[in-house]
């Protein structure tokens, strides 16, 4: 501490003012002097850009990262890691794997690429294309973990999201051709298009089925149907696990109320994407979108066959859903079980106190010896 420290900060204070004018002085100097230097050397004319070449540094290095010398699992992981900024922890609950499994593939993607000498370029034609599926894959994580923040005191990263979004679009246009790019970049629009209705004034989830809709971006669901379009129209067979998921996405973004969702045709749709991109997270959210078209007993035993799904050992939606639909069916003791049991999964700070409070909710229920007035999932939307 100066002896003195308000005339200490005077004096610093001074000395950055007088470094900041002489600055100016210097910059005003020096673009005099290139305002004459351009009046007077001969015009240049840039050669025509390469249509081909990839217009953003990000997504340049996205795919530059994911060499097919790596395996498809390892390219994701490390992409996530060195250029989506995500942590071990969060690439790992993304991918459904043990956080040391993901930490492994993250030394061994270096190790190998050092090991076989990789020239890091940007890559150009078959090369391209063999490297989308993975380049993919990571913009859709990236915005998944913006979406539904892992770990935290917040519920939503808008930054991941806004910058998986804006790679979405230019990948759109840099490879028109691709259904699948289309099919992402509908699905990341119309899930954008909810988040000023995701959270409340003090930042705590809003379940989809209380979110004021007219919160929802008309302009983004817009821009979604559009590329859905696109991703129909350059389809060349069986619509992509992204074009299903855009479509999915659609039948929310066109229900004005939460009562005129069409879960049938949701539900059919997590039946081809099953088919398509099998995964126990498709079948749990499948399981949801059934319990809404056929009740809640039937897609209890759908969410009941999961138990045993060791990619659903400690994924916290697992017991979130379960609770939802024994609510639902009155068994409220049970249900609170489960809501304790995910609030005690998740990291995400939030997230926990939503679940709490179902708990408690739950508690209130029971001991009130009625039936849980609930009648649709209360999952954030």
């Amino acid at each position: 501490m100066p002896d003195n420290p308000g005339a200490w900060l005077m004096a610093t204070a001074r000395h950055r003012a007088v470094d900041l004018v002489r600055r100016r002085e210097t910059y005003a100097r020096k673009l005099a002097a290139i305002g004459r230097d351009l009046d007077t050397a001969p015009p240049a004319y840039d050669e025509p850009a390469d249509p081909d070449d990839i217009d953003d540094d990000l997504l340049r290095l996205v795919f530059t990262a994911c060499h097919p010398v790596l395996s498809p699992q390892a390219r994701t992981a490390l992409t996530l890691r060195l250029l989506g900024g995500l942590s071990t922890a969060e690439i790992a609950r993304a991918c459904l794997v043990p956080e040391p499994t993901i930490a492994q593939r993250i030394v061994r993607a270096k190790r190998t690429l050092a090991a076989k000498n990789v020239a890091f370029e940007v890559p150009y034609g078959p090369d391209r294309e063999a490297r989308l599926g993975s380049v993919l894959d990571v913009i859709y994580l990236i915005f998944n973990e913006g979406y539904a923040a892992t770990a935290g005191d917040d519920w939503l990263r808008p930054g991941l999201c806004e910058d998986a979004l804006r790679l979405a679009r230019v990948l759109s246009a840099l490879m028109p051709g691709e259904p699948e790019v289309h099919g992402l970049t509908a699905l990341l629009e119309f899930q954008a298009s909810r988040a000023a209705a995701r959270t409340g004034p003090d930042g705590a989830p809003v379940q989809l089925e209380h979110q004021n809709r007219r919160r929802w971006n008309r302009m983004l669901i817009a821009r979604g149907v559009r590329a859905l379009d696109r991703a129909g129209a350059t389809a060349s067979g069986p619509p992509g696990p992204y074009t299903l998921q855009a479509a999915i996405a659609a039948c929310h973004a066109r229900a004005y109320t939460y009562e005129e969702t069409d879960w049938r045709a949701i539900a059919a749709l997590y039946r081809l994407l099953a088919v398509r991109a099998p995964s126990p997270v498709v079948e749990l959210n499948r399981a949801v979108a059934v319990s809404m078209a056929d009740g809640p007993a039937t897609g209890l035993e759908l969410v009941d066959a999961l138990a045993d799904a060791p990619e659903l050992r400690g994924y916290h939606l697992l017991p979130s859903v379960r609770g939802d639909l024994l609510s639902r069916l009155g068994r409220t003791a049970e249900a609170r079980q489960e809501f304790l049991r995910a609030a005690g999964l998740t990291h995400n700070e939030r997230e926990r106190q939503l679940l709490l409070r179902r708990a408690g909710e739950c508690a209130h229920v029971s001991a009130a010896g009625g039936r849980s007035a609930w009648s649709a999932p209360r999952r954030p939307g």
